[in-house]
């Protein structure tokens, strides 16, 4: 049997109020909002970002997290901050400096050197 190759299209977080949290990841991501339905709203950026209301978002650490990068990683760090994330601590290995961070409703995301 051959094996289907699939593009990831969307990342979805499950959140208690979608609109704010696509509001930090818009101004986050420099993309704007093209969707809002009220319980469901969507940034364009690739892969988009979605963002659902749920009674009861899983509590604790997310099981996956988003790695994101830039040339300037202490700068991106503080300017995410100022948009409400939560650094949460950096991190080292051969070749690799990270940051560990939190959105506004505690989704944890790390922001990474430019070889991340």
């Amino acid at each position: 049997m051959s094996q289907a190759a699939f593009t990831v299209r969307q990342i979805t977080f499950d959140c208690h109020n979608p609109s704010k949290l696509a509001e930090f990841w818009s101004a986050a991501t420099g993309r704007e909002i093209v969707a809002d339905y009220g319980d469901f709203v969507m940034v364009n950026s690739t892969p988009a970002l979605g963002f659902q209301r749920v009674e009861r978002p899983t509590p604790g650490k997310n099981r996956m997290h988003i790695d994101i990068g830039g040339a300037e990683r202490e700068a991106l760090v503080e300017r995410l901050t100022s948009l409400g994330a939560t650094a949460l601590s950096d991190h080292k290995a051969p070749g690799l400096v990270w940051t560990v961070m939190q959105d506004p409703e505690g989704n944890e995301f790390c922001v990474g050197n430019p070889d991340f």
